[in-house]
């Protein structure tokens, strides 16, 4: 078999993984926008097009830009303390010490546990009166009965995304560990004679030799933060009043309990426009200062 005849055959092989791809995700988008211009109610198959009506009440009633900005804000604390933590973290399970490996395998245990068990965990330990946290306040001779977190619409969506963070720490630390891993000794070792001291090893050696490990982390992050939906809907529902809706909590409430399932496309349209965007945007960054590093 010449090249030209193997070459056309190796096509083959792509074709069940591209129908696939276009049955699973192309179609679904194209009829997502198409929906987001009809006034479809997800139910009754007669819908009649509307033209950007949707749009236009999403912005206007303040939908959009409320879950719009919780979901922002969302993201910019998941993305900054989970990383930085992480990052932490990952120095020091990279040192020498006793029950490392133990360590290690505590760090990441929270990744392994489903996002509605670790959803119900948390709920317990924020609750007002017997919550650990409560308790734990009630300890050092403090009211912890009105210590409602998740009750709070100022502290609510702070509780929540902390629990995001405490859940994909592990995730964060193993890549960050994993990329301290492949720095240089002999790097490490030039630079202590050259007389720099451990913050200036670790400022001017390990972490541009990380650049990698941070784009992987930050876009992951920017990506997780963005589509947040498990713990908002498991732990409030998007409560209290509007405090921790999200894009995709508000797509999911008007799509299956408000039977406006135009409406919500066009949220998701909203929605797909501004991952692509953002996600587009820190990768191109993080790029630049990886290969600048």
């Amino acid at each position: 078999m010449n090249s030209a005849v193997l070459k056309k055959t190796m096509y083959w092989f792509v074709v069940p993984a591209l129908v696939m791809y276009l049955i699973f995700w192309i179609y679904p988008i194209l009829k997502l926008f198409q929906y987001s211009v009809t006034d479809y109610n997800g139910y009754v198959q007669e819908f009649h097009y509307i033209g950007f009506d949707n749009f236009s009440q999403l912005f206007q009633e303040g939908i959009a830009g409320k879950s719009l900005s919780n979901t922002l804000i969302y993201t910019v604390i998941f993305v900054v303390f989970s990383n930085v933590i992480a990052l932490c973290l990952a120095f020091v399970l990279n040192m020498k010490i006793r029950a490392t490996g133990l360590y290690r395998t505590a760090a990441y245990i929270p990744t392994l546990f489903s996002a509605i068990v670790v959803g119900f965990i948390w709920s317990y330990v924020y609750m007002p009166e017997s919550g650990l946290i409560a308790t734990v306040i009630s300890w050092f001779g403090l009211d912890g009965s009105n210590l409602n977190l998740l009750g709070s619409y100022n502290s609510a969506l702070y509780s929540i995304t902390a629990v995001e963070i405490w859940k994909h720490i592990g995730t964060s630390t193993v890549i960050f560990l994993a990329g301290l891993q492949t720095v240089p000794q002999d790097l490490v070792e030039a630079g202590k004679i050259d007389g720099a001291n451990s913050w200036q090893i670790t400022r001017f050696i390990r972490i541009p030799l990380l650049a990698t490990s941070i784009t992987i982390n930050v876009t992951l992050s920017v990506i997780n933060g963005l589509k947040a939906f498990d713990y908002p809907f498991i732990m409030t529902n998007g409560g209290p009043g509007r405090a921790t809706s999200t894009l995709l909590v508000d797509i999911f409430r008007m799509a299956f309990k408000e039977q406006q399932f135009g409406l919500a496309s066009a949220l998701a349209v909203v929605s797909f426009a501004v991952i692509i965007l953002i996600t587009t945007i820190f990768v191109l960054q993080l790029n630049k200062r990886e290969v600048s590093a």
